[in-house]
């Protein structure tokens, strides 16, 4: 379980997709390894994000996929089911984050006030999401949420793209960042599978710099 969270932090940048076509899923997954971005957390925002995690997870075993806004137990089984390594929720749901544990699969649950950060931490968790980070106060409100909780990381989501990046990157309490600007769904919706491995190399080079 701490592996899988430990690769996600050295890839720096956990692409969040919306995905509206589950047969998109695979060329989606090619443009982002071609990108050097072999991970992608696919969204419950829409009815393709069951079958597309199935289809990535199948088809590219190298793509670390899990799934995102996850907000019930039968979400989170579901994407299970389908070949999710990871689950990531909005906020804390105490009946998500459980269910994980009790099954041992990596969940961020979304975290905003030292309340919840306290929760997850008297449930052993120490790798949370921020978000919605931007809406939220961004960098500066990270650092001064974060201070308190030395050995707890972040993945700050919500507003993240390429001029934020390396601000939130530079932090010491940010594990990665989330961000959809380089998978968004009109790019894959349009099939411009090749300008989504552009912005992820870019996003790649960001991490490169900041972090070496």
């Amino acid at each position: 379980m701490t592996d899988l969270l430990e690769k996600l932090g050295l890839l720096g940048v956990v692409p969040v997709v919306e995905i509206e076509r589950a047969e998109d899923a695979v060329e989606l997954g090619k443009a982002l390894l071609a990108g050097g971005l072999p991970c992608a957390e696919i969204t419950f925002r829409t009815a393709a994000a069951e079958e597309a995690i199935r289809r990535i997870s199948s088809s590219l075993p190298q793509v670390i996929v899990g799934a995102g806004t996850v907000l019930s137990v039968d979400q989170a089984s579901k994407a299970v089911s389908a070949g999710a390594q990871f689950i990531v929720s909005p906020g804390f749901n105490q009946k998500v984050v459980d269910w994980c544990l009790q099954r041992e699969i990596p969940v961020t649950p979304g975290v905003l006030t030292p309340t919840e950060i306290e929760m997850a931490l008297d449930r052993g968790l120490k790798v949370l999401k921020f978000f919605p980070a931007e809406a939220m106060g961004g960098v500066a409100a990270l650092k001064a949420i974060s201070a308190p909780y030395k050995g707890v990381k972040f993945i700050p989501t919500g507003g993240i793209n390429q001029d934020n990046l390396a601000n939130y990157l530079a932090l010491p309490s940010v594990h990665c960042c989330g961000g959809s600007w380089m998978v968004k769904a009109h790019l894959i919706s349009a099939g411009r599978f090749d300008e989504i491995t552009r912005l992820t190399e870019e996003a790649v080079s960001v991490v490169r710099r900041v972090r070496g």
